[in-house]
């Protein structure tokens, strides 16, 4: 039966849950050690997910957009997040101990090449990878393409989608005096990282919440109040990764596409993304030859909307099935 026909749901769509095989923490270095997992096949095709934010973790559901008799699903937490260790923690943590960390997860499992897997975050995440380390990447699949530029932070921080949400905008920016509304991120910035964890709680959550209620066309605009210890993780490391560009160059990834040239890749994008708009995906895809552009037409941001999980879930088959 074709998994992806018909208008299902993004559970009726998904492979069932499954356990994983293995489950370690692996010491990288700095002090940190990062939760691993594997799960499905053994001895299959090794795919590796990297989650967005920063800061956002892994979960079970993303054990379920691969064949598990196909796939050896590989999901772990990035620095500071999830149940790597130490939490919330910004020391030593940039895009490139991350990428050396991926590095580190490959060889620690014995993988020659690997299928990357990645949204937002971990889209961005899965292009500076395989620009860093192309020979180790067979197939890359990227859903809500963030790029990391600045005009993006702009967007999503500086009042562009909130002319789509202002009562959720004014939600974000009502805590933050006027003087301090030309640059969000910074004012933002100035309260994640008091050291007073009350205080860093309640900034976190009107972070979390602004992003939260955009990720879905069914959210309208607000997001859940999430647990406060994962909003301030989340909120401090996107915080610390925007304040930073990433520890890129502007217009980094497009300029080096020529590195991932011969790389296949799938690029799933929704037409009503409200936090990473689709302009950058369609420039990804107008610049790397070698992939294909899914523009999900009633879908925005999250990995859960339902054209978004069905078009990805039939990627990862089509790779299975050759």
């Amino acid at each position: 039966m074709d998994r992806n026909s018909g208008h299902k749901s993004a559970s009726q769509v998904l492979y069932p849950p499954l356990d994983p095989f293995d489950q370690r923490m692996l010491a990288v270095g700095e002090g940190h050690e990062l939760y691993v997992e594997q799960s499905g096949n053994p001895e299959g095709e090794p795919v590796v997910v990297l989650h967005g934010g920063p800061g956002g973790g892994c979960s079970p559901a993303m054990r379920r957009y691969f064949d598990p008799e196909h796939y050896r699903i590989i999901l772990f937490d990035q620095r500071g997040c999830g149940r790597s260790r130490p939490y919330a923690s910004v020391e030593d943590n940039t895009t490139w101990h991350l990428i050396r960390d991926i590095e580190k997860i490959r060889e620690t499992l014995m993988i020659d090449t690997w299928c990357v897997f990645g949204g937002s975050w971990g889209a961005t995440l899965s292009l500076l990878y395989a620009q860093t380390h192309p020979d180790c990447v067979r197939h890359l699949a990227l859903r809500g393409v963030f790029l990391m530029t600045q005009s993006e932070l702009d967007w999503f921080y500086g009042g562009g989608a909130g002319k789509f949400w202002p009562e959720a905008w004014a939600r974000f920016t009502d805590p933050i005096p006027e003087d301090e509304h030309d640059d969000f991120i910074a004012a933002y910035a100035r309260r994640l990282f008091t050291g007073n964890q009350v205080e860093e709680v309640k900034y976190a959550r009107a972070w979390s919440v602004w992003e939260n209620g955009l990720a879905s066309m069914a959210s309208n605009g607000m997001g859940g109040e999430p647990p406060g210890q994962y909003a301030r993780a989340f909120a401090r490391l996107e915080n610390h990764y925007f304040q930073h560009l990433g520890w890129i160059e502007e217009g980094q990834i497009l300029r080096d596409l020529g590195k991932i040239a011969r790389i296949p890749g799938d690029i799933v994008q929704g037409r009503f993304d409200m936090i990473c708009p689709p302009a950058k995906a369609w420039e990804l895809a107008r610049g790397w030859a070698a992939s294909e552009l899914h523009m999900i037409p009633h879908a925005g941001h999250a990995l859960s909307e339902p054209g978004i999980t069905a078009k990805l879930v039939q990627v990862m088959d089509q790779r299975a099935r050759g």
